[in-house]
Order: structure tokens, then sequence, then C-alpha cells
């Protein structure tokens, strides 16, 4: 009790809590602000993330002297470029790669899940959706995130798109789900042990992962 009593006048000197003093009315107030901060959190960190602005962050292009920069290198574009990709987020990546580059991309091949083009569709996001006109061929398949048919066919497109180019050629190699370094960096596409036609030289290849 004698511990009790010598507590209180430090207690009353304190300042109070406002929370713990206001009324329902001001703490439902503060828990909405906090909730409406939260979301514009979660928004935003959502945001920054999106295929769409990560490509921009690590593309640009300057169309003045058809430069394209993939983070610290500088590649001469001359309609020289194509593109292929594969996993859940390439088709935004893909979308934004295409609006960036315009007619300096002749052809793309990507590989993409089952669904994923109507599931963006349901849900509005056409920004990740390539326009009508595309030169990006799409395949779906892998339902379920398990090899098929279809996935099948659409590593064998890759394989023949990469095997066509010369060393003047660029290919962009859009991965999305992986770590750039559990790809082996073989002579062929997709680090396989193929050798490169042509002579053996190589496309210029700037590899860009979605979530490195």
């Amino acid at each position: 009790m004698a511990a009790a009593l010598q507590f209180l006048p430090s207690l009353a000197r304190a300042p109070l809590r406002p929370f713990l003093w206001r009324g329902p009315g001001a703490r439902l107030a503060s828990g909405m602000a906090l909730a409406e901060q939260a979301r514009q959190l979660f928004e935003s960190t959502v945001g920054a993330v999106q295929p769409g602005p990560m490509m921009h962050r690590a593309l640009s292009f300057d169309p003045s002297n058809g430069q394209l920069k993939v983070r610290d290198r500088s590649f001469q574009l001359r309609q020289n470029l194509y593109l292929v990709g594969f996993g859940k987020a390439v088709l935004g990546m893909a979308a934004a790669a295409e609006e960036l580059l315009g007619q300096h991309l002749v052809q793309g091949v990507i590989s993409v899940p089952k669904g994923i083009r109507a599931a963006m569709e349901c849900t509005g996001k056409q920004e990740m959706l390539l326009k009508p006109h595309s030169r990006v061929q799409v395949f779906e398949g892998a339902e379920d995130n398990l090899p098929d048919h279809d996935a099948l066919r659409a590593a064998l497109a890759i394989r023949q798109l990469a095997e066509g180019l010369t060393a003047d050629d660029l290919l962009l190699v859009l991965i999305s789900g992986g770590k750039p370094h559990s790809i082996r960096r073989g002579g062929g596409p997709c680090g396989s042990d193929r050798q490169w036609p042509h002579g053996g030289q190589h496309p210029q290849r700037a590899r860009l992962p979605a979530h490195p």
C-alpha cells in the first residue's frame, strides 16, 4: 500500500496518454486513419514490384541514338532486338518492353502459366496485357505448375527463335520466378549445353530477372 501511495503523485504529474482517454468516436477515427495508412503502404509496396515499373527501372531507351541501356550495359538497337521469356510475371514484363522499345522489337516468344491472360482481364490489369497486334507470341501452359505438352511447345518455340539469331542480333531474356544463378550459362538457349549455330557466334544477351 505504501508503495502505491508513493506512486500516485508521479502518476498524476505524468502526461495522460491521449488514446486511452479518447472517446469511442475518436478511437474509431484513429483506427480508420491507421487502416487507410496501412492500405496505402500495401498498395505502394505492391506497385513497386509490378512488372511494368520494374522494367522501366531496369531498362531505358534513348530513341534519338537508338541506345538501349540494361542496368549498367548499353546496346545499339537497329531493329535487331528479339525477346524470349518465361514465368508468371513475364506477360507484364513483355508488355512493358514492347511499349518501350517499339519498332526495334522484331519478334518475341514467351511462356506463361495457363489462364494468366484471362485472370489479368478479369482483374482489370490491362497494362499487363500485350496489344492486339503485338509482335510477341504467347504460349500458355504448365497448368498447376506441372510440365505439359503446351509448355513443351513453348520451350521449343523459344529454342527455335534463339537458334535462328546471329551475332548481330540482340536477345532480351525475361525470367520470372527464379534466381539468375540457378540457370546454367551454357552455350545454347536458356542455359543448355547445345552450341549456337552460325559458327558458334552468340547473339548478345541481356538477361533481366523479374525478382533477382
